[in-house]
């Protein structure tokens, strides 16, 4: 069922009652709002559910959290990856109640085009307050969730975008686990966990004739701009005219045999049948990975470099 259909059954029973989830951890301080900054993907979790048929796959999702001048203050823009792309933005502030008691209460846009970054502005974000996410006891401010059942008041007012609203939130080193508005359509333990994106910048040497190029040819392609995050991103290889290859680089963590064995992969598409032509392994934790066909080499490494569309 699309997820658009599921946000009007939402709709339509918002006074129905809901649950959220939260699970206690251990050993970690309240963090700050900065320090969540990043993008998140859920690629793996996606993955998974796919080799696995007796498992509903989850909806791809993407968050992105940027800082802004105020401490207390980001900006959280979530997609979901559906048939129709559904994409939302909240400003989140960071509370801390007389008890001792930290919240995330969530805006909602007042404006078309809010100001971001250094043009952050809060009077352009009216507050969600029946939607504010809470800590949860004993959880070292790691686990937040809402009232679903008060935030569903608010819902219809809010429109389709409320679909992507998070009423459950859990941060964990790299890993950001969201229950999302739409979400209890699924059941009251679905959730999407994402993992922070590491980017990787680096190198392609392409020789025109592809996989058939002779070991003399000396027609070959380089692009120093290669840019992939590591939770399933994807880079369109071209020839030094632009012209599109035809071979693309997927970039993902991923774990094999059962959760076992964890691995970075590196691999080489072919665009027209989506076949995988070659791929390397390595160390999910590796700073740097390539691989060397004889007519493609590339050659990766992490880098800092600024939040790059998948």
């Amino acid at each position: 069922m699309d997820f658009r259909c599921l946000l009007v059954a939402l709709l339509a029973l918002a006074s129905a009652a809901c649950q959220t989830i939260g699970r206690p951890a251990s050993g970690s301080a309240v963090p700050v709002a900065s320090s969540l900054q990043g993008d998140y993907d859920n690629h793996e979790q996606v993955w998974t559910a796919r080799e696995n048929p007796s498992q509903v796959a989850p909806p791809h999702v993407r968050v992105t959290i940027e800082g802004t001048p105020r401490e207390d203050w980001t900006v959280w823009r979530v997609r979901l990856d559906v048939s129709t792309p559904l994409q939302a933005s909240w400003a989140l502030r960071r509370t801390t109640a007389a008890d001792g008691q930290v919240a995330w209460v969530p805006h909602r846009a007042t404006v078309a085009q809010p100001g971001l970054g250094k043009d952050f502005d809060d009077a352009q974000w009216a507050p969600l307050d029946a939607c504010s996410l809470r800590s949860r006891g004993g959880t070292q401010g790691r686990v937040f969730s809402a009232d679903a059942n008060a935030c569903a008041v608010l819902a219809p007012g809010i429109g389709s975008e409320a679909a992507l609203l998070p009423i459950a939130v859990e941060s964990d080193g790299e890993w950001l686990r969201v229950r999302l508005y739409v979400d209890q359509a699924r059941g009251a333990e679905a959730r999407e966990d994402l993992r922070r994106v590491q980017r990787f910048a680096g190198w392609a040497a392409l020789n025109g004739a592809g996989p058939a190029a002779a070991a003399d040819s000396a027609d070959w392609h380089m692009d120093r701009k290669v840019a992939l995050g590591n939770e399933g991103s994807r880079y369109a290889l071209a020839y030094r005219d632009g012209r599109a290859s035809g071979y693309s680089l997927v970039l993902e963590r991923l774990t094999y045999r059962d959760g076992n064995v964890p691995v970075l992969k590196l691999s080489v598409v072919e665009d027209a049948s989506g076949r995988t032509l070659a791929y390397a392994w390595a160390n999910p934790q590796a700073t740097r990975i390539g691989i060397n066909l004889g007519w493609l080499q590339v050659g990766l490494e992490s880098s800092a470099f600024p939040p790059a569309s998948q």
